[in-house]
């Protein structure tokens, strides 16, 4: 670990201008590059006290051994040299996309002397025009085969090119009139050149001169008697129009832009990007990134657009970004892109309307390809065995965790607390396991001691006989079950707590007074993701890319989770229930109806009389009884109500 201090630059060397920094290993490899307005203010706060740095940051600049940077005339430049140079080195503290999944491309060599329509997947190639992606390889080849009635260009590869050159015989495609065959010489390198541009120019989304002008021509053959070639241009037509349906047409305007959402978590991002021109969505594609270095969301997205922007095709960019968070300096990044497509480009976050709904469609993309890639991650034995061997060297534990549970607190002013207990059993959950427990007034107010309440009474029942019945509380039902005692027959190797350090003291405590003191315990805390056990009085940082963090993120979550679902049934119960239960002659089965007929308290309590008295066994004295309940009247005192019947009788 270096002192960040013996490599701090000399004071007023730093200047004070737009530039680029990178920040050096020992081995002189670059750690970390970034960009700045200022150059002097930025790296100055790495040299900050590390203790006040994020651990991450503070773990960069202690691997550092040398920092050195270039100053640029502006903040284009800045982000276009950063971009530069996170490409060359590819250092490890800055973040890394990865497409997540390898899509398809509908590709068109227009390097080759006699372009060829193919479909390619991987990095872009010079001499390679790419329209998509597409979800699917077969959807680029109907939309293709679609296309060559109108656009026979050429699509075989270039050994059955030679051949055909050879032979002088074209293949299937030239005999069906689905290729121009320039192979046989049948039509001019100009002439094919000519197909191949008209081509791109309609998946370019110019679609409506070539069809307005086919439609022309099919009614001047009509008109001239030339049936023939109307009926193959009324064909040509229909293919076209059938390739255009396959793309769902989203704006009226004939919008050309990229709709791109973010989603993130405490280790991972996902940006989804729909490409929609013409108003229709031609095509989709996915980053995930690993968070390796604390990064603001705003620069997150920045990074991912730079990265499938940056050395595009100028036609691939559009007009318009339409995101869901606007980048860090949105102006530069327009600017930067703006020259890369060699006219204006916007960037902004929709507010209403149509995009704002597709906008919205695209978010929920993004979060669900962020849940699953998690879940693939979780689902990876591998990735779960290296993740329980990771906190078993962690934490220093005996043996790897096979079983751990995990608790939290739910509560509201602390009113309804709930504790919940999820077990994940091998790295995956055991949801028949999963239990809750309602905390006594007593600890409802305070976190730490509902903490020790819940351990006390787990593990207090783990060490009573499982014959013995119980006086546990599990999902507001009293009682004991075979299932109940079944769950809490053995313990976990491993007991994480939501919360520090005064958390994992008072399981700590709660488990040493049951004599168990050998069972660890460990608390993960939300803030900055630091896992504290008692012993340490130093915070355990694991790698934000660690499987094991992933692993008990997902088991805090998923305790939080919990917690808080059954915390809002009991809340919800008690609101539905208590406030009907004050009213004299309203006995349980009446209070039942009327939710039945009303929906809710809310509209119970805005009835009238009248509307009251169309529930079957609600009268109308007792209809006025609850009027005057919620309008805050009393019941006259020489009136008695019938708890039987609900009638107010006479004193």
């Amino acid at each position: 670990m270096v002192d960040p201090s013996t490599y701090r630059p000399a004071a007023g060397t730093i200047p004070d201008e737009p530039g680029v920094y990178r920040f050096y290993d020992e081995h002189d490899s670059v750690l970390y590059v970034g960009k700045a307005k200022n150059l002097r203010s930025r790296l100055n706060s790495y040299f900050a006290d590390p203790s006040g740095l994020h651990p991450r940051t503070a773990t960069m600049v202690t691997s550092a051994s040398r920092v050195d940077w270039v100053v640029v005339g502006n903040e284009v430049e800045a982000l276009q040299l950063e971009y530069s140079w996170i490409k060359a080195y590819e250092p490890r503290f800055n973040v890394k996309y990865a497409d997540d999944k390898s899509y398809p491309y509908l590709a068109v060599t227009v390097g080759e002397a006699y372009p060829r329509i193919t479909v390619m997947r991987g990095a872009r190639r010079k001499g390679v025009r790419y329209f998509g992606p597409y979800s699917h390889a077969w959807a680029i080849r109907e939309t293709v085969d679609q296309l060559l009635r109108v656009f026979p260009a050429r699509t075989c590869s270039k050994g059955v090119f030679r051949r055909s050159e050879v032979s002088g015989r074209p293949c299937l495609l030239g005999y069906i009139a689905k290729c121009s065959a320039p192979c046989v010489g049948r039509v001019t390198q100009e002439e094919h050149r000519q197909i191949i541009d008209d081509f791109c120019a309609f998946m370019a989304g110019r679609t409506d001169p070539y069809l307005k002008g086919i439609e022309r021509g099919m009614k001047e053959a009509a008109a001239a008697e030339d049936f023939e070639r109307a009926a193959r241009l009324r064909d040509d037509l229909f293919a076209l129009q059938k390739a255009l349906e396959k793309n769902t047409v989203v704006f009226n305007d004939r919008t050309d832009a990229d709709v791109v959402a973010i989603s993130v978590d405490q280790l991972q991002a996902a940006v989804q990007f729909f490409h929609v021109r013409g108003g229709r969505v031609t095509g989709q594609r996915g980053l995930i990134v690993d968070r390796t270095v604390e990064m603001a969301e705003a620069d997150l997205l920045e990074q991912a657009l730079l990265r499938v922007y940056a050395d595009a095709e100028p036609d691939f960019l559009p007009r318009e970004l339409l995101v869901n968070e606007e980048p860090t300096d949105a102006e530069t990044l327009a600017s930067l892109l703006s020259s890369v497509r060699g006219s204006n480009v916007r960037i902004r976050v929709p507010r209403r309307g149509d995009k704002k709904a597709l906008l919205d469609t695209v978010k929920r993309n993004a979060d669900q390809s962020l849940v699953l890639h998690q879940k693939r991650r979780a689902g990876d034995l591998t990735v779960r065995s290296q993740a329980l061997r990771d906190i078993q060297e962690s934490l220093e534990l005996e043996s790897a965790p096979l079983r751990i549970e995990g608790y939290d607190i739910s509560t509201l002013g602390g009113k309804d607390t709930v504790a919940s207990m999820v077990v994940f059993e091998d790295g995956l959950a055991k949801k028949s396991d999963y239990r809750r427990f309602n905390i006594s007034a007593a600890n409802a107010g305070s976190d730490v001691d509902a903490i020790a309440e819940v351990i006390d009474r787990r593990f207090r029942r783990y060490l009573k006989s499982r014959e013995e019945a119980t006086d546990l509380e599990l999902d507001g039902d009293p009682g004991d079950t075979h299932r109940d005692r079944q769950s809490f027959s053995y313990p976990p190797q491993l007991v994480l707590v939501d919360g520090g350090p005064p958390q994992v003291k008072a399981a700590r405590r709660a488990l040493d007074e049951l004599g168990m003191a050998d069972l660890p315990v460990a608390g993960l805390a939300k803030r900055l993701e630091e896992v504290f056990v008692v012993d340490d009085p130093e915070p355990i940082v694991l790698s934000r890319s660690s499987p094991a963090l992933v692993l008990l993120q997902q088991l805090r979550d998923e305790a939080h989770r919990f917690a808080i679902a059954g915390h809002r049934r009991k809340r919800a119960k008690r609101s539905r229930i208590s406030v009907l239960d004050e009213i004299p002659g309203l006995g349980p089965a009446k209070r039942k109806q009327l939710l039945s007929s009303f929906g809710s308290v809310k509209a119970v309590r805005a009835a009238s009389a009248a509307d009251l008295q169309e529930v079957p066994g609600i009268g109308p004295t007792l209809a006025e009884v609850i009027v005057a309940h919620f309008r805050g009247d009393a019941a006259p005192a020489s009136q008695v109500v019938n708890l039987t019947t609900g009638e107010v009788l006479d004193g």
